[in-house]
Parts: structure tokens; C-alpha cells; sequence
């Protein structure tokens, strides 16, 4: 069985890392999606309504699997008989740094990592823009999953 892993902290999901999850599931038969705990950020979202959020939007795709993993993403694989990390990149500047992860991974375990190009339309996509854009009030409905969109206002509402 071909498997691989998309990590990520997903604080919050958005339509970029959608778009990774949705096209790996069609090249392996089993795709996790690690929510990566770091204790060192205090995240928008908990750990547990991020798994939530991740898997009402992505329930279509059978074969995506969602864990949380705190410690070393080698281990996670290793532990899973995971062989690849799939990770987007978004532009040259996610290169430098993914590279240098990619070549550590495989240097502690031998897990390989693919790189795919985000989708122009996610080019400049990420969490942090998403949960800045909308605490000032920005529309960002087109960058997340409706689920996700309604979380975000909930969270962010200020009463």
C-alpha cells in the first residue's frame, strides 16, 4: 500500500492545503494529514477543532486519514510505514527551506519528500494570512472552506 504524509499545523485549514490533500489522495492510496503540535505557538484553533475542521473537509476523500504528532515527522513516519512527505510549495522562497528539511528527513530516516506546486490561485496562501486578513475584519471566504470560514468568524467575533 502506498502511503504518505501531509503535514502541517493547519491553524486553520485553507483551500491551499486543500488542494495538496485533495491531489496527493489521488496519487497514493492512503494519505495522513499530521497536525503538528508545537508547544512552543498558541494557535488560533485547539488541536482537537482542528482535526475537526480538517476532517468535515475532507470527508469525500476515503482514503485521508487524520492524526495529531507532536516530535520529529520521521518518527510519525517511521511509526506509520509512511515512506513519502508530500509538502506545496508556493513559491522559490518555501524551496530554500523545504529543501533543507527534505534533505534532513531523508538523511535521519531515508523518508523521501515530494514537492508540488501550489495551484497559482494559493500562490501567496497561508494560515497566518488568512487569521490576519479576517481579525481585521477582510473577507476571506474565497481562501477557506465554507466550515472553516464560519469557525474562523465564531472565533474571531468580538462581542
Amino acid at each position: 500500500m502506498r502511503r504518505a504524509v501531509c503535514p502541517g499545523s493547519f491553524d486553520p485549514i485553507t483551500n491551499g492545503h486543500l488542494d495538496i490533500i485533495s491531489r496527493a489522495s489521488r496519487l497514493y492510496d492512503e494519505v495522513y494529514v499530521a497536525v503538528m503540535i508545537n508547544k512552543a505557538k498558541k494557535g488560533l484553533f485547539e488541536i482537537d477543532e482542528r482535526i475537526e475542521l480538517i476532517r468535515e473537509v475532507t470527508a469525500e476523500y476515503e482514503n485521508v486519514r487524520i492524526e495529531a504528532f507532536h516530535g520529529l515527522l520521521v518518527d510519525y513516519c517511521k511509526q506509520r510505514d509512511i515512506p513519502a512527505i508530500v509538502k506545496g510549495l508556493r513559491a522559490v522562497s518555501d524551496f530554500d527551506y523545504e529543501l533543507q528539511m527534505a534533505q534532513m528527513n531523508n538523511g535521519l530516516s531515508g523518508v523521501e519528500t515530494l514537492f508540488v506546486p501550489t495551484n497559482p490561485t494559493y500562490s501567496f496562501l497561508s494560515s497566518s494570512l488568512v487569521k490576519e486578513v479576517a481579525t481585521w475584519g477582510g473577507d476571506v471566504a474565497h481562501l477557506v472552506p465554507p466550515v472553516v470560514l464560519e469557525a474562523l468568524n465564531k472565533r474571531l467575533r468580538k462581542d
